[in-house]
């Protein structure tokens, strides 16, 4: 058994999870900046879900992955924002 296989083959399905404080704008921003590296996404593959409390928001993003270095750009854009508290 080869160790070299990769974890991901691509292209695949690929949810990206992102939370952050439920501002007006904040799932809208997220689609936005992961978009620009995915294109389009359909209606269907965005989920919300507040946290109990109602002081968080998680988006649940679900793309068209092409390649590792394309979900590299993703990651490294919605790291870059500061509304956004962490991304899985």
């Amino acid at each position: 058994m080869s160790t070299d296989a990769p974890l991901i083959e691509f292209p695949c399905d690929f949810p990206i999870k992102v939370f952050g404080l439920p501002d007006d704008d904040f799932v809208a921003m997220v689609v936005d900046l992961v978009t620009q590296h995915t294109g389009p996404v359909a209606a269907e593959a965005i989920a919300t879900r507040s946290s109990r409390g109602g002081k968080y928001v998680a988006v649940t993003i679900t793309v068209r992955a092409s390649s590792r270095e394309q979900m590299d750009r993703v990651y490294q854009a919605l790291c870059a924002e500061r509304r956004i508290l962490m991304a899985l």
